[in-house]
Parts: C-alpha cells; structure tokens; sequence
C-alpha cells in the first residue's frame, strides 16, 4: 500500500550527487486547432526536484523548452480552458484517477527535438522524433495482453459478493491468478531488457521487474548485461548503488539485527530468535492487504510452531495509532511477539530491510540467514511444509 500521486515523477531512486543538467530538449506540439485560452502543463522531475513548465496554446501549436539529467519520465496536460495546473488537477481527478475530461499524455523526454501531433487530443497524441519512445511504444505493445488479464481479474474480484471477497479460499485464487499475471509481465521486461542493451528504457524497466521489494541476485544479471554507457551514467550508477544496497536483505544474507519494544514496552532485539525459523512480517493495522493476510499466517503459525517456527510482527502504526495496533493485533489473534516504535513509514526496522510496500516478509533459518521473502499465500504453505513437511 503507497500512496499514489496525480504526476509521474522519475523511476530511478534519487540521491544526493552534485549533478549539473547539461542535456538539452524541446517539444514541438501541434493539437488541432486549439488557441486561447488553452495551456499545455509539462510535469516532470530534474534531480531532487519537480519541475511544471507551461506554455501557451495558438493555432494548436505550443513549444516547451528544458534542460535534463538523464531521461525522464513526465506528463502533458492540455487545459484547454486555461484554469490553471491547481484547477486542473481539482476538475479533471476529482477522485485522484483521471475523469472523462482529462487530456494528458505520458511521455519520456530525452535529449534533441521530440514532435507530438493530433488532430484533436493530446492524450491521443503521436510522438515522433524520439527513440526513448519508439522504445516505450514497443513494451507498451507487448504488455497489452498483460494488462488486459489484469484488468479483467481486477474486474473479477469487484464484482464477487462481499461475502465472496472475504472468503480466504477466493482471496488466494485471486492472488495466485495475479501471481502468473506478475510472473508473465516480468518475462516480458527481462526480454526487453536483454534484446535491447543500449535503451534508457532497459536501466527503467529493471526497476518494474524488482517491483516493490526486489531482489538483487534478479535484477543484478540484467543490470550487467545492460551497455557500459548505460551502466556508466548518473541513473545508471545509481541502480548499481541501489542494488549494493539490497544486497544486505537479500536471500542468503544474514538477517540485520535491530532492536524495537513489544507492546508492553519492553526492547526485544530479533537476534533474541536464533536458534528458530523466524518469519519477519512487517504489517500495520491500517494495512488492508496486510489483514486480509493475517489469517493465513496465525494458520500457519498455529500448524508449525511446534516445529521451531515462530513469527516476529513489526507493525508500522503511526505514534498515535498503539490503541488501533493493540487491537488489530487482538481481533486478528496474532499470538506471536509483535514490535513497533510507532513512527510510521519511518519505523527503524523497516528502513533497516528497505520497506518500502507492505505485506512484506523474510523467512530466516535458525543461524539467522535469510532463506526466502514476501511469502503469501500458497507460498508460504509451500515453503513451510518444505522445511517442515506435511502436518
């Protein structure tokens, strides 16, 4: 669960460099025959910062000029009443997903002239003049079926009856079903990565494949199959550091130690476990996805703790949220320790292991090494009944 903004900003991880923006670019855009009062809104992200640059519509043409980095992801909007970007975003997202109104077009922006024409709309808008989005045209074509199956599984799970929804044996069809739709969108970025070395858009599309908590031994192979020019630039060297980074969590790598108080108050460190299987879940009680989980770990927790199994919660509650901890973790009945420093997003622990999306999980042998993660489900089944066998 993240919160989600109305503009795209950058994918790669941003970090603190001295960075000096030296590639140059230009948008020549031709729309109909919109004029006055019409704007156009360029959204995107230079460094640390997020750039909105406008200009005025005439005859249906419009030109906006900038400096970069590296390239970008962004967003054009057209407010062809010339209300302002504020106004804008108020009319067209009212609920925080684009209405029928919304005119806007996602794009990359890279160095040199990029050329976007229609007849009558920028959302339907053709981009020429640029490689990154010849590229970006291409992926997009091939996930097409993906995101198809995701949207008419999405469509499957709302129309259920609540009482469906609820069912655990439904929530974990629908979670496995979407599983394969994941696993068939990864082969397809892993494909498009290795044909094509020398796309900006491979060093971008390593992040989709790691997703929310990726694993470095993944996306590393394909980080070094990528060209030398591209591993070399400033994003291309931030991945590098990324991925070092995650090397710490990954499987295989001893689990970091920390220390954060139970709910009574008392300081319990994780390597206090060792000696056991321990299953690091971190969760919060305003986490649906993470409740909706719940049942299927006190299941397993209940079938295997009597084979030197147990669970450690590391909740991410906000500082006034220990009464809605307490009782989630009461009304769920998770028996097992439960830690928190109630700092929300910016729990000690979760920064520890690179949190960054929960449900997430780490599975750790009693030397305290990590042997697997964000288990789910029938993964979870799986893997205990692997090291346990069947009970």
């Amino acid at each position: 669960m993240k919160k989600l903004f109305f503009y795209i900003v950058a994918m790669m991880p941003v970090m603190a460099f001295a960075q000096t923006a030296t590639d140059t670019f230009t948008i020549n855009g031709k729309v109909g025959n919109v004029g006055a009062p019409a704007k156009v809104y360029l959204i995107y992200q230079l460094g640390a910062n997020n750039v909105i640059d406008s200009a005025n519509v005439a005859n249906g043409t419009f030109t906006l000029t900038g400096t970069l980095l590296n390239p970008v992801n962004a967003t054009l909007a057209l407010d062809y009443k010339g209300v302002g970007l504020e106004k804008y975003v108020q009319i067209n997202y009212p609920d925080g997903g684009p209405s029928k109104t919304a005119d806007d077009l996602n794009l990359f922006l890279e160095k040199g002239t990029i050329t976007i024409t229609s007849k009558d709309s920028v959302s339907k808008a053709v981009i020429t003049g640029s490689p990154l989005n010849d590229d970006n045209k291409k992926l997009v074509s091939q996930l097409s079926v993906i995101n198809k199956k995701a949207q008419a599984l999405m469509a499957k799970a709302k129309s259920a009856s609540p009482d469906v929804q609820k069912d655990p044996g439904f929530q974990g069809a629908i979670q496995a079903q979407y599983k394969n739709i994941q696993l068939e969108q990864k082969v397809i970025f892993k494909n498009f990565i290795t044909s094509n070395p020398n796309s900006y858009l491979s060093l971008l599309a390593i992040n989709s494949v790691g997703g929310p908590s990726p694993d470095p031994n993944e996306i590393e192979p394909l980080f070094n199959g990528l060209s030398q020019s591209l591993k070399d630039s400033e994003a291309g060297k931030n991945l590098q550091h990324a991925i070092n980074s995650l090397k710490v969590t990954a499987i295989g790598a001893m689990a970091p130690d920390f220390m954060e108080n139970d709910v009574n108050g008392i300081p319990v460190k994780l390597s206090s476990f060792r000696g056991k299987y321990v299953l690091l879940d971190f969760w919060a009680s305003w986490c649906g996805p993470c409740r909706q989980e719940n049942p299927n770990v006190v299941r397993n927790y209940n079938k295997y703790k009597a084979k030197n199994f147990t669970v450690v919660g590391v909740s991410l509650d906000k500082p006034e949220g220990k009464a809605a901890w307490l009782a989630a973790i009461k009304n769920d009945g998770l028996e097992w320790t439960q830690l928190s420093d109630l700092k929300f997003w910016n729990n000690e622990a979760a920064a520890l292991y690179q949190v960054s999306s929960i449900p997430q999980n780490y599975l750790i042998d009693p030397t305290g090494k990590i042997i697997a993660k964000n288990l789910r489900g029938g993964d979870l089944d799986a893997k205990l009944e692997e090291l346990f066998g069947k009970i």
